[in-house]
């Protein structure tokens, strides 16, 4: 294979959409992995003999491998090639993956989800800022939002994966079956093109900063009003998501009695379509709304989550179950309108040499003070109340919180332009 500059293998490996595909392909294993243990959650308890808090407990592991090392990730990330740390990400969340099926004590397996965490730390940290050093502003919102598009379908297909799996074969075959593609896939990495800090930016003719920060220079995002109210509306944003994946199928199975397997297809399928669906159509409308106002990005993920509010609280208060079901299918539509969106306004809420810190100390809080808790939170609500579905009663809040936060974010950015 040649290695001159202009070579077919050499132009390729420099396109920004090849590199799109690859990196939002990965993307999906990512997701995929996390979201495998919530298909299992019935079976696993069933053979461990887990309580609803410890099987929460089991996301919370994964949460603090995710969220403690982000900002390592992130201080990394700003500074060295991006290519080798999520090179080594990938690696390890695969490897954690499999051995979560091997575990026979919950200690080990609690161990096992904190290296997933850790692996998926180092992509989530630095794969969005590659992608925007890949395009310019005006195409870079589309751009992360067929990024995201692998959050719905990656978590979906790891409901399906698990749940088929685990009927046929069994819940611990499920996780060898999402962690061994990982392991393999990890190495097409080393083939891409890494853009330059900026790259997109300066090819618009926006001037950043190119040089390295420094650790006191992260310090400047705590003065940014913009990203605070970012990260915090994404904080609540979170804590409701992360409980209502893990919780979904598990609610449908007690309260609806839907089998655990259905329960895991529906979810999963419904995932993938209001999933995609719903992040490809809030991004485009972001993108087209931006347009014509500099605050069209806030506006429509704000008022997105604002319509998920009701829309979820009857999903679990009805007691018939096609419409709790129909619900909770728009519930999730809703939702992911906004997921394109937020994600461009926090990296462009904050200077080019910083993205992969913002990004970090993002997961960090976001995490910390969001689905660290909520899977836990509600698990154990579920406990103490014996009834998952008063438990998961106080999601619909967190949506309402973080639709207050993004619309007095839309109200500044209007008043500012």
């Amino acid at each position: 294979m040649s290695t001159h500059s202009g070579s077919p293998w050499k132009r390729l490996a420099a396109n920004s959409n090849v590199a799109l595909a690859i990196l939002t392909g990965l993307n999906l294993l990512h997701y995929l992995d996390r979201s495998v243990l919530s298909s299992v959650v019935v079976p696993m308890k069933a053979e461990l003999g887990l309580s609803d808090g410890e099987l929460g407990r089991l996301w919370t592991a994964f949460m603090l491998g995710y969220f403690v090392t982000s900002p390592l990730f992130g201080y990394f990330g700003d500074r060295y090639p991006r290519r080798w740390l999520i090179f080594a990400g990938i690696f390890f969340w695969s490897l954690g993956t499999v051995l979560t099926g091997v575990a026979s004590l919950f200690a080990f397996m609690l161990a096992m989800r904190v290296l997933v965490g850790l692996g998926e730390a180092s992509y989530a940290t630095l794969s969005p800022g590659w992608i925007a050093d890949l395009y310019e502003p005006a195409r870079r919102n589309n751009a992360l939002t067929i990024f995201y598009t692998a959050i719905p379908v990656g978590s979906a297909l790891g409901y399906i994966l698990g749940g088929v799996v685990s009927e046929h074969f069994g819940w611990r075959e499920a996780f060898y079956f999402a962690g061994a593609p990982g392991l393999l896939l990890a190495f097409i990495l080393l083939w891409m093109h890494e853009p330059a800090r900026g790259e997109a930016d300066a090819r618009a003719g926006i001037e950043a900063a190119q040089e390295k920060p420094k650790l006191r220079d992260v310090w400047k995002l705590s003065r940014l009003g913009h990203y605070h109210l970012v990260v915090w509306g994404y904080t609540a944003y979170t804590f409701a998501l992360g409980a209502f994946g893990f919780w979904g199928p598990a609610f449908l199975n007690r309260f609806h009695q839907v089998p655990n397997e259905k329960a895991s297809l529906f979810f999963g399928g419904v995932l993938v379509v209001t999933g995609l669906v719903g992040t490809l159509v809030g991004g485009f409308a972001a993108t087209a709304w931006q347009r014509r106002s500099p605050s069209g990005y806030a506006w429509l993920s704000s008022l997105s989550v604002l319509a998920a509010v009701p829309v979820s609280v009857l999903a679990f208060l009805s007691p018939n179950t096609t419409i709790s079901m129909i619900c909770l299918a728009l519930a999730m539509f809703l939702a992911f309108l906004s997921t394109g969106p937020v994600n461009t306004l926090l990296l462009e809420s904050v200077p080019v040499n910083l993205r992969a810190s913002a990004v970090a100390v993002s997961i960090f809080a976001t995490h910390l003070f969001g689905d660290f808790w909520s899977t836990e939170i509600v698990g154990l609500l579920s406990d103490s109340w014996q009834s998952l579905r008063a438990a998961v009663m106080i999601l619909p809040g967190a949506l309402f919180v973080a639709a207050v936060l993004w619309m007095v974010l839309a109200k500044d950015m209007h008043r500012r332009a």
